[in-house]
């Protein structure tokens, strides 16, 4: 097994090096994983989106890898929420993505057109399969903001129009298996047969010939929505963030304990009902 991590062996700067929160691993040619690892608690900054802009200059540049696999090797969190300690400043000062997008909806919209099958292997809180550990959340409305990694514009097609919007307004904790019936996730396994899942699924995909994949999922990608509504999903996120509603939601979720581990991060669904207006 060959590891790279990717933004000190694709970035040749004179700074000193930043710590590795997005891990690449090739499993084999035709098999990468992608690793999230920043803790405690895998919470999303500039740092880590920048890291993640590294990782899909990788895969696009490399014409053998067919399957990656997103995983995280912090307990009980995979892709958490955004780092709202970090300056604002640091994310929407980052160039734009060869999209034209700011860089975390294009990453986003690069990861969908690339010619590669793409599995998140789910265990833990990812605001933003395993059955026994695995919380999706929509959380941002209970805090007057809005949400910026393009779920307006996709649940409604994944899940329906009603379903999307008691998702996103509801603001709630959902489990896996209310996932899986809602069609947001493939499959909600038992948390000891989604690792043997996850990796025979990727190593049967990774045989296969790139070229049908790539145009198979280019096809199918047709059903997507246009990359303008991600954008315009971000914006409105961004300028959430500076009205006085989610100033004061994320100051009484700080007030009890978000942004650390403990109970808050793990019940985010309750502890949002709870918070003053």
């Amino acid at each position: 097994m060959a590891t790279m991590n990717a933004p000190t062996e694709l970035t040749q700067v004179n700074a000193p090096a930043k710590p590795v929160q997005v891990r690449l691993t090739r499993r084999s040619p035709a098999y990468w994983r992608v690793t999230i690892d920043n803790p405690p608690i895998n919470v999303m900054g500039p740092e880590m989106v920048k890291q993640f802009q590294e990782v899909i200059n990788a895969l696009e540049a490399d014409e053998q890898v067919r399957v990656v696999v997103f995983d995280s090797a912090v307990d009980d969190y995979f892709l958490n929420h955004s780092d709202f300690t970090a300056r604002i400043e640091d994310l929407t000062s980052l160039p734009e993505g060869t999209t034209g997008l700011p860089p975390w909806p294009d990453f986003l919209v690069r990861l969908t057109r690339l010619p590669v099958a793409p599995i998140a292997l789910l265990r833990g809180r990812a605001p933003g399969n395993g059955r026994e550990k695995a919380i999706i959340s929509q959380w941002e409305v209970g805090v007057g903001m809005v949400a910026g990694g393009g779920p307006m514009a996709r649940l409604p097609r994944l899940i329906g129009r009603n379903r999307a919007l008691e998702v996103l307004l509801s603001s709630d904790d959902i489990r896996a298996d209310q996932a899986e019936a809602y069609g947001y996730i493939n499959r909600a396994l038992p948390d000891a047969e989604l690792d043997a899942f996850v990796e025979a699924l990727a190593t049967r995909i990774a045989k296969f010939d790139k070229w049908a994949i790539a145009q198979t999922k280019r096809l199918v990608n047709t059903s997507l929505p246009p990359d303008v509504e991600l954008g315009a999903g971000w914006d409105a996120c961004i300028a959430s963030l500076g009205r006085p509603a989610a100033q004061n939601g994320i100051k009484a979720l700080m007030e009890r304990g978000f942004h650390k581990p403990g109970d808050v991060e793990n019940r985010l669904g309750y502890y949002l009902g709870q918070i003053a207006r």
